[in-house]
């Protein structure tokens, strides 16, 4: 059940100021990229440039869980963004475009999504092994890093052409999307950040991304669905009887 609480008839006037200054701030904890039970947790997506190809790049996207507590549950992530130019993903592996789009203006070989907004899902376990990579097909399952170290990273690799071929002439995709499996989280732009560093093997080499950009995604449980479970009224200073919410002032739980 939710409540509405007023504040008596005999209030101060520094109070009253502080009661209407705190509701200017429209109370952040209901902000959409804010979780109160983890405010620190986020995935972070890392998209690494290896190598340049006649029309484009070669890049590994990887998907970090750093929420505390929050795993992502089958049937997994769904990953989402908005070409910024007329790129094409030419392959992948382990993942996949749900959808191959308009190809027909390819005569020769055709692209593995032509999508302008494709939607990318993980290879299930099992897949042949010519289409895996490392930290790829588990059907979008990810755990958590403090509990299960080993199991807290998705990645995939794509080609895309039609896209630039350096640092300069590369566009940045936007409005990534995140599923996990269902809704609840937002994810900012894409930051360029420094090149990701690799160290092959037997430790005796270092190589490096030739670009790399960053997405971090937050949870919000109101976009998930979930309201507070109460809220607060700041609308009569001077009544001193509990004022009724709206209905569904803090969103409406199923009594189901």
């Amino acid at each position: 059940m939710d409540y509405c609480l007023t504040s008596l008839t005999k209030i101060s006037i520094p109070t009253i100021f502080l009661a209407i200054l705190l509701s200017s701030f429209s109370f952040t904890l209901t902000a959409e990229a804010y979780d109160a039970q983890d405010p620190n947790g986020n995935i972070t997506i890392k998209w690494d440039v290896m190598s340049w190809t006649p029309d484009g790049y070669v890049a590994v996207v990887t998907i970090y869980n750093f929420e505390q507590y929050r795993y992502i549950s089958p049937p997994g992530w769904t990953l989402g963004w908005t070409w910024a130019k007329k790129e094409v993903i030419w392959s992948m592996l382990g993942g996949q475009a749900t959808e191959q789009g308009d190809c027909s203006a390819f005569k020769g070989a055709v692209p593995h999504s032509c999508k302008k907004t494709p939607t990318i899902v993980d290879l299930l376990p099992g897949a042949p092994y010519n289409q895996q990579i490392a930290n790829c097909c588990k059907g979008g399952v990810l755990s958590v890093r403090g509990l299960d170290p080993n199991n807290y990273i998705s990645s995939f690799q794509l080609s895309v052409g039609i896209a630039g071929t350096t640092n300069k002439t590369v566009k940045l995709p936007k409005n990534f999307t995140l599923l996990a499996p269902g809704p609840g989280y937002t994810c900012g732009p894409a930051i360029v950040g420094k090149p990701t560093k690799f160290i092959t093997p037997d430790g005796r080499r270092v190589t490096q991304a030739m670009m790399t950009w960053n997405v971090i995604c937050t949870y919000s449980q109101r976009l998930a669905g979930k309201p507070p479970s109460c809220c607060s009224s700041l609308k009569s200073f001077y009544n001193g009887t509990t004022v009724p919410c709206n209905t569904c002032t803090c969103g409406c739980r199923n009594n189901a």
